[in-house]
């Protein structure tokens, strides 16, 4: 039985206007367009924690690092003010979103790309994160439909992606495909493109035939991270983030969902909420790999996280079990 009001309660007058408004929109089902979204997510674009995120951007945009620096240069930055619901359209966004199509769309990227025994072996989670945060944020141009293009392009035979240039790695990556799925499935919506809408609908086969989390073979967990709540995922794949991307690309209520929701409800604290059990960040101003220049709450096993609650709810009313 998930211990709906007290956690709404404080999600609803959390410090975090992100939070307010998911609660708002995802989980209470505001309708869009009423003034109480409007001045929530309006005050997302201002909070402090988005300023600490773009602090180190001059005026000019002028980049920091390259754009995949972990987790500070455009690409994540990008990805970051996206899942945060950073209000659409803010032009001042445009140098970061310059960068990155640069960097992808650029000649010596292009290079790096690599057909082994006749599949692509790509890290398409770059080009999906790229794809996802432009079309959420309103920056998207035909550059866009040109990376949804390449995505569809390099979708491997049984419907995912995988960077591993191993000549036997003939079976698709978890991390590498459901963000692919994810910008696709947004893609589609956006645009009406029904091949970005066949291309989401085949790659999510490869997660629910393994229920989200388990091996075909003999149902035991693929990885024990896949189990474990984090935020932010960022490349990375867990079974929250399997849920989300489910429920936002309409297949959430396949009866191949059942166990990850029911194992997601397993994970609610006592008292209501969710933890986040694990995190792929470090608070620290030195320029070292995997830094983040904000606190998400850290890693607490039963200390409820109020980014992972809000989605946690998001999934659960998307699935019908609130």
């Amino acid at each position: 039985m998930v211990t709906i009001n007290p956690v709404l309660e404080r999600l609803l007058h959390s410090d975090e206007p992100t939070v307010r408004f998911k609660t708002l929109a995802r989980v209470l089902r505001v309708p869009d367009g009423a003034p109480v979204l409007q001045e929530t997510q309006a005050a997302i674009q201002t909070s402090p924690r988005v300023c600490r995120l773009l602090a180190h951007w001059g005026h000019d945009g002028a980049p920091p690092a390259h754009p995949y620096a972990k987790w500070v240069g455009a690409h994540w930055l990008l990805s970051t003010l996206a899942e945060l619901e950073y209000p659409p359209g803010d032009d001042t966004l445009i140098p970061l979103r310059e960068q990155e199509l640069d960097w992808l769309l650029g000649v010596r990227h292009q290079r790096g790309i690599r057909v082994i025994n006749s599949r692509v072996r790509r890290c398409a989670s770059q080009e999906g994160n790229a794809i996802y945060a432009l079309l959420k944020l309103g920056l998207a141009d035909e550059r866009v439909d040109e990376l949804a293009a390449r995505l569809r392009h390099w979708q491997w035979p049984d419907g995912g992606w995988n960077c591993d240039k191993r000549p036997g790695a003939i079976h698709s990556s978890f991390m590498e495909s459901l963000i692919p799925l994810r910008a696709l499935a947004l893609h589609a919506q956006a645009t009406g493109n029904w091949h970005s809408q066949a291309a989401t609908e085949r790659a999510a086969q490869i997660f629910l035939d393994r229920r989200l989390y388990k091996r075909r073979r003999d149902g035991a967990v693929i990885d024990p991270d896949f189990v474990a709540l984090h935020y932010p995922c960022y490349w990375h794949y867990d079974v929250l983030f399997g849920l989300k991307v489910m429920a936002e690309a309409g297949f959430v209520h396949d009866p191949r969902c059942v166990d990850a929701l029911d194992l997601l409800e397993a994970k609610e604290l006592p008292d209501g909420g969710w933890p986040a059990e694990k995190k792929y960040y470090r608070v620290t101003d030195r320029p070292i790999s995997g830094r983040s220049p904000v606190d998400w709450g850290g890693a607490h096993q039963r200390a409820m996280n109020e980014f992972v609650s809000v989605d946690a709810l998001t999934v659960l009313r998307a699935a019908g079990r609130l």
